[in-house]
């Protein structure tokens, strides 16, 4: 195994495979460098001398500035290096530098899903409770509790979810909540939804009605609970109706073209962009090349890598479209007096990401190198086939959650350090690093950190891609999906009255 990777030619660091104790030999780029300083698994290491004030590469990119002249051994992390990223910036269309761009149709995988009328395809039948205002979660719970004898071999769960918001918002962030609800309830993995209101609080129901308007009628209710006697005992049996309605679909032979797929980063590490992200990338050039679709997010994470996206926008109309996505996310940044670069996490920086950039040219790997199609606002739907950009924060649950709320069936989630959350779709974990895969067995779902002891990425992939397609069919489920998914994570920018 190696000790140190180059990812790109013009890098002047590698990253340590394993730790490097200070005073011994290491080799890279066809040279012998004694290491200066001890450097933990994962972090950076200088390979030729790099002048203060010089771009630190990696990636092929610039992930900031040397701070003070380091020498070839030098760890490289946060003490020595600063991110380069500052205001909003002017971006030019430049299609001509995207990498090339050759799909083939795939026929060989499939995969069985339940096919709503719509035509979508969700791989869990469950139905949903879903509450309109905090106010009702506890009610929500109950019906759920009192329903789960309604659950079948057709019918896989029933779940209320639970919020805090829905009352006391104004404006926008109203919006927000709403747009974020309907499309949940909107979810192909959704054979039925009860929506739940109490009556008087902002989000009301008429509203929540006219955005769901087209949806399957059989598969929807809804229930305002101060104009009912009995609130439960009403849910108990609108949710009864509901499973039998669902339990009518049965799982049938879906195409790899009928996927869509949420990509998402947490707790990130040095091996990140050399594991798990290109990992997800490879997954995600297969579903997108066979007809399917594929969800990236986490817009604070793409800034110092939004040019790789751009490039690749399918028209200058969709490249104006990320511009205002990633300028927008600057500005949200600004109007509240933070920093655009105030990332990585301690977390991060740990595991041997050492800025912004850093993360930001790793995270966008999972986006693999298919053309951007389309860029969606918060709680939009997902529209187009193939790769679109979707707006929302880095933060692991408000961004997954929106995820699903866009119609993702599934959420593939890479992790160098490890979590156990979920989110109301199932949320495969892939970790980075082999000892993290050990030693969280029951958080992981998949090992990419075996690229790093030599196991091609063709290899690696395809057997990926079959793990996805039996999570997508039901013949085994993420371990994420064990735990409790009560809790929806709503993306909140406005006051509380």
């Amino acid at each position: 195994m190696e000790q140190l990777i180059r990812i790109h030619p013009a890098d002047n660091v590698a990253v340590a495979v394993s730790a490097l104790k200070q005073g011994e030999t290491v080799a890279s780029a066809g040279k012998n460098i004694v290491v200066r300083q001890d450097i933990p698994a994962g972090h950076k290491m200088a390979i030729v001398p790099i002048a203060a004030g010089e771009d630190v590469i990696k990636y092929g990119f610039p992930i900031g500035q040397a701070t003070v002249a380091v020498q070839p051994g030098e760890w490289m992390h946060t003490h020595n290096v600063k991110s380069k990223l500052g205001d909003l910036l002017e971006y030019r269309y430049e299609p001509q530098k995207a990498p090339a761009w050759q799909p083939a149709e795939d026929r060989v995988h499939t995969f069985q899903g339940y096919e709503r009328r719509d035509g979508r395809v969700g791989i869990r039948n469950e139905v949903w409770i879903i509450p309109t205002v905090g106010c009702v979660n506890a009610i929500a719970r109950e019906i759920e509790k009192r329903a789960q004898a309604f659950v079948g071999p057709h019918v896989d769960g029933i779940y209320a979810y639970s919020h805090p918001y829905g009352c006391s918002q104004l404006g926008d962030d109203l919006c927000y909540t709403q747009k974020f609800l309907a499309g949940l309830a909107h979810n192909p993995n959704a054979g039925g939804v009860l929506l739940l209101g109490l009556g008087c609080e902002n989000n009301k129901m008429d509203a929540m009605r006219q955005m769901l308007t087209g949806v399957d009628e059989a598969g929807i209710k809804f229930l305002i609970c101060q104009e009912a006697e009995d609130e439960v005992e009403e849910g108990v049996r609108l949710v009864r109706e509901l499973a039998a309605h669902a339990a009518e679909t049965k799982r049938t032979t879906q195409p790899l073209a009928k996927l869509c797929i949420g990509v998402k980063c947490g707790g990130s590490d040095g091996f990140s962009g050399l594991t798990a992200n290109p990992l997800v990338g490879s997954v995600v050039n297969r579903v997108t090349a066979a007809g399917g679709t594929a969800l990236l997010t986490e817009v604070p994470e793409m800034f110092g890598a939004e040019t790789l996206l751009m490039n690749r926008c399918r028209n200058e109309a969709v490249f104006r479209k990320t511009v205002r996505l990633i300028n927008g996310f600057k500005t949200y940044f600004q109007k509240h007096g933070e920093k655009i670069n105030e990332n990585p996490s301690p977390g991060n920086k740990a595991g041997g990401i050492t800025t912004l950039e850093d993360k930001s040219l790793g995270c966008v790997q999972k986006g693999g190198i298919a053309p951007v199609e389309d860029v969606l606002l918060y709680g939009e739907p997902v529209k187009e086939k193939g790769l679109s950009l979707l707006q929302a924060p880095g933060n692991d649950l408000v961004s997954s959650n929106a995820l699903a709320a866009s119609g993702a069936q599934m959420v593939l989630f890479t992790t160098g350090r490890g979590t156990p959350f979920s989110c109301p779709v199932p949320t495969l974990k892939i970790a980075s690093n082999s000892r993290l895969a050990s030693f969280k067995a029951d958080w992981i779902d998949f090992n990419a950190g075996r690229l790093l002891s030599g196991e091609s990425m063709e290899a690696l992939s395809e057997e990926f891609l079959q793990f996805i397609l039996n999570v997508a069919s039901g013949t085994c489920h993420t371990k994420s999906e064990a735990l409790d998914k009560h809790e929806l994570a709503i993306f909140k920018d406005g006051v509380t009255l």
